[in-house]
């Protein structure tokens, strides 16, 4: 027996743990019913056809990546928790930021995470040239370790393997480290071990010159 009462928020939390699951291509308005046991007419009732909802799902998911909001009791340490909730919810939903991404909405997507970390290291002290580096540094850090992270997932079978790749003698004569490296990866102390020392080197001397106008720090060696 279909539903009497569907909500549009209902249809798009269904329809977006679909794609969260398989993909866009497995959405289909039968299937989307089906989930919610309700008839088709009334899902093009509440959302339209399949391609207006494709588009509600993506504000929707650029909505929710607005919704992060800083934890902790110093600039930095905040800037570290938006860099993980930043990485949990892109990690979450690949294919909803895949189709964010191909309607030209990643930039605005991405803006409440960066005005947060604007905000963070102006309380550190940073201004100018020198903040917006620091911003984009801990963005492109959370955005290449999701990469990453996506490509070793996905990609096929290594060999020869990182474990019979490294010993001794190809870790310079280090057994810890090549024993370390040839190991599983703990992704989530990586990440945040990789955090912290950029934002420890990025908050480093906030007093420090602004960069000259062609982008390059003053280096009196260089």
């Amino acid at each position: 027996m279909a539903r009497t009462s569907l909500t549009r928020e209902e249809i798009l939390a269904a329809a977006g743990a679909l794609v969260r699951q398989h993909g866009p291509a497995a959405l289909t308005m039968r299937k989307l019913a089906a989930e919610l046991g309700t008839a088709v007419t009334s899902i093009y009732w509440h959302v339209g056809n399949r391609e207006s909802l494709l588009d509600a799902l993506v504000e929707r998911t650029v909505e929710e990546l607005g919704e992060i909001r800083p934890r902790g009791r110093t600039p930095a340490a905040r800037v570290l928790s938006v860099a993980r909730a930043l990485r949990r919810e892109l990690r979450a939903r690949p294919h909803l930021i895949a189709m964010v991404h191909e309607r030209g909405l990643t930039d605005r997507m991405f803006l409440p995470a960066q005005q947060a970390l604007v905000h963070e290291v102006h309380a550190a002290g940073l201004r100018g040239a020198r903040a917006a580096r620091a911003v984009r540094a801990v963005q492109f850090q959370v955005v290449g370790h999701v990469l990453i992270e996506r490509n070793r997932e996905r990609a096929p079978v290594q060999s020869p393997a990182e474990e019979d790749l490294w010993h001794p003698s190809t870790a310079e004569q280090d057994p810890a480290l090549a024993r370390a490296l040839a190991g599983a990866v703990d992704q989530d102390r990586l990440f945040t071990d990789s955090v912290r020392a950029l934002v420890a080197g990025l908050f480093a001397d906030p007093g420090a010159q602004e960069a000259d106008p062609g982008g390059r720090d003053t280096d009196p060696d260089a």
